[in-house]
């Protein structure tokens, strides 16, 4: 089965956005593929005409310190992610969220633009970028900007890119200062399927003993990736404590609408479970936070 009539090699986020404005249409942004091939071949994807291959566009696979920022290219694979000295150091939720994506194949060429691009409500990379309040770089050929994470997206697998004129370059992340931790976990399915259950991202600053301030990310907990923002001022200025925790579960129960789903699991577990992944993800984070 040919899965596009035109297929473009390009080596510069320029040559890519040429491509996208010259090639014929429908056309799509090729990455790791992972996802992207099999839903061609399986014909869950509607027909392509051109195919933008952007694996080797140079800028959009450095991961690197910029200022006092990290950033991290849209064609970086989730393998050297997981693997970075950086990451580990500067964002340990999104070097967890990144190791248990696929399996070690899958890894080694699917990418975190990918994984962001799919808008999917509990896509680990997301809800651990989320959690660190990432920033997305859109470039088009009218220039580039910056856009907050938690405003790229507007429902389910659909974001704000327009897909024939807009290129996911990469992302950014405030280095980690002291007195700063996060942690990612994840429940999945026995079976192995690659799909989450439910998963958490947490990012936490340290005041002593008390929460200064803190970023959490529960996915799927609607129809978008967002923050629990009413959770946090649940535990902003405490100690994470048993009862604290219990209160801030208690709020996220109120705020998140969990449902049953055939391919995950049903809302009882669901709202059980988002109990243990918030205490397990905030215990880490914190324990990381100590200065």
């Amino acid at each position: 089965m040919k899965l596009s009539k035109y297929f473009y090699y390009t080596k510069s986020v320029e040559d890519a956005l040429e491509a996208l404005q010259k090639s014929q249409g429908p056309r799509k942004i090729l990455a790791g593929g992972t996802d992207l091939l099999l839903d061609l071949q399986q014909g869950r994807h509607p027909p392509i005409a051109t195919l933008i291959d952007i694996t080797n566009i140079p800028e959009m696979k450095m991961l690197e310190h910029r200022a006092r920022e990290i950033f991290i290219g849209a064609a970086v694979p989730h393998r050297v992610i997981t693997t970075s000295s950086t990451i580990r150091l500067h964002a340990e939720a999104l070097a967890e969220a990144s190791g248990l994506i696929g399996g070690p194949q899958v890894r080694n060429v699917a990418t975190l633009g990918g994984n962001i691009a799919h808008a999917l409500p509990a896509a680990d990379g997301t809800i651990a970028l989320m959690a660190l309040d990432a920033r997305a770089e859109i470039a088009t050929i009218d220039g580039r900007r910056l856009v907050s994470l938690a405003n790229l997206f507007k429902g389910p697998g659909q974001s704000v890119l327009d897909p024939d004129k807009d290129l996911l370059v990469g992302f950014y992340i405030a280095e980690k200062l002291p007195g700063q931790g996060s942690a990612f976990r994840r429940i999945m399915r026995p079976q192995g399927v690659a799909i989450a259950i439910l998963n958490c991202a947490v990012w936490v600053q340290r005041a002593g003993s008390v929460i200064k301030d803190i970023r959490i990310s529960i996915g799927p907990s609607g129809p978008t990736p967002r923050r629990l923002v009413e959770v946090e001022d649940a535990l902003r200025g405490k100690h994470p404590d048993e009862d604290v925790i219990e209160s801030a579960y208690q709020v996220l129960l109120e705020r998140v609408n969990f449902r049953t789903s055939k391919h995950r699991a049903t809302q009882a577990y669901r709202q059980e479970m988002a109990g243990v992944l918030l205490r397990e993800t905030l215990h880490l984070a914190w324990k990381r936070a100590e200065a």
